[in-house]
């Protein structure tokens, strides 16, 4: 397929495309598990930590190892989860994920009140999560175009993504008022009974039968996934451009928040309120994405939406303390956000339309893989370079690279894309 073989769909009414998908079961049930999973994730993300140095009195060190514990399987485990979303029922994956994470959080409080809750305990539960987590959302991302028709998968891409914005900003807000007033350990059974909300709303779904995968070796099934991806003209450069993007958004997320604490004297109050707004941000930009590529096509709007990021971090560079900047700092981040959301739900579904039914979820994997890979190394650039040069030319680096993500695309067979693509079925060498 080239980049002119687009289907006529692309621009079928948002309207249409929103009742279809009210009247699809599987799919409404889907997304309010997948939405209560995510508040559920957003509540331990904030209780966890403060279990850690507020009940087990962490020191640096041990805190540091529960976010490695956390954080790493997203790259260890990527490309297999990739393989075993791929291999087995994806609907099955998701339950049994829901309900291990459910009995994995359930843990923490039970072992508080036995007294046995220790750091080993903690950093093995947060380690269990995360490799939960890693195999359900190589399922879940990879089942949705096996619940919608080809023609909806970008409205449906872009109300997932909508609800994620709105259930992580819930599951932050809430869940630090639950710590707040019944105590972190507690704030965790409402982590568990998301899981279970999730696993029931799994239960509901009823996809379409996928083809059967040929078994094999894992290495070569993760070669098989991996190559597609790095063959494919369209779906290599969609995936170099997130990994590229990671890297130089990890440079500038490392000193945001110690930018506005420090040079900019924002307090708590004034990062929490640059937090919301482009939080905000996110929720406008998912829910305008099918509009946007209807009107403009979806290189347009990917590619807008990596230079929004390079253009929006200006501010930050030259801002100044004041109540006026802090406004500025927070609608910029907002526009950002919103041209992101937009951007990368548009991405996600050319991936998926382009991408044959078998290797959905190891194609999914192997973005999310190099996303993981990437954030490592933006970190420890960013920490060489305030070090050398300071903070602020570690900023301006970092927003100099969001152009990097923009040229892949201008340079490769996206920015021809005027409509979104027609989906794949076979197993072609090319789209």
């Amino acid at each position: 397929m080239t980049a002119s073989s687009v289907a006529p769909t692309a621009g079928a009414p948002t309207a249409l495309a929103a009742a279809s998908l009210r009247g699809n079961g599987s799919f409404l049930a889907y997304w309010l598990g997948e939405g209560s999973a995510l508040a559920g994730s957003s509540v331990h993300a904030v209780a966890l930590p403060v279990v850690a140095v507020l009940e087990l009195k962490a020191t640096p060190g041990q805190g540091s190892l529960l976010t490695a514990a956390a954080t790493a399987p997203a790259f260890l485990l990527a490309l297999p989860a990739g393989v075993a979303g791929d291999r087995w029922s994806k609907r099955r994956i998701m339950i049994g994920t829901d309900l291990a994470s459910a009995t994995a959080v359930a843990v923490i409080p039970t072992a508080w009140a036995a007294g046995a809750l220790s750091m080993p305990v903690l950093c093995t539960v947060a380690l269990l999560l995360g490799s939960l987590t890693v195999l359900h959302q190589a399922a879940s991302i990879a089942i949705v175009p096996e619940l919608v028709e080809p023609k909806l998968l970008h409205p449906a891409n872009t109300r997932i993504a909508s609800v994620f914005s709105v259930s992580d900003a819930v599951g932050t807000y809430g869940g630090t008022l639950v710590v707040a007033v019944a105590g972190a350990v507690r704030a965790l059974w409402l982590d568990a009974a998301s899981y279970l909300v999730s696993a029931w709303c799994a239960s509901r779904i009823r996809p379409s039968t996928s083809p059967p995968v040929k078994r094999g070796g894992m290495v070569r099934a993760i070669r098989e996934g991996v190559g597609f991806v790095m063959r494919n003209p369209l779906q290599r450069p969609l995936v170099l451009s997130l990994a590229t993007h990671a890297y130089a958004d990890t440079v500038v997320v490392t000193y945001v928040a110690y930018t506005l604490l420090t040079r900019l004297d924002a307090g708590s109050t004034g990062l929490g309120f640059v937090m919301g707004v482009i939080g905000a941000g996110g929720l406008a930009g998912a829910l305008a994405a099918t509009r946007l590529v209807a009107r403009f096509g979806p290189a347009r709007v990917m590619l807008a939406g990596f230079l929004a990021y390079a253009v929006c971090g200006v501010p930050l560079l030259i801002a100044q303390p004041g109540p006026v900047w802090l406004g500025v700092i927070a609608l910029a981040g907002a526009v950002r956000t919103a041209a992101a959301a937009a951007a990368g739900t548009t991405q996600r579904s050319i991936r998926q339309l382009t991408c044959p039914e078998e290797l959905q979820s190891r194609a999914q994997q192997t973005s999310v893989w190099l996303v993981a890979g990437a954030r490592p190394f933006g970190a420890v650039t960013a920490g060489g370079i305030a070090a050398a040069f300071g903070v602020r030319v570690a900023l301006l680096a970092g927003t100099a690279a969001y152009l990097v993500p923009a040229s892949l695309l201008w340079a490769s067979p996206v920015r021809r894309l005027t409509t979104m693509p027609t989906p794949q079925k076979g197993r072609p060498d090319v789209p």
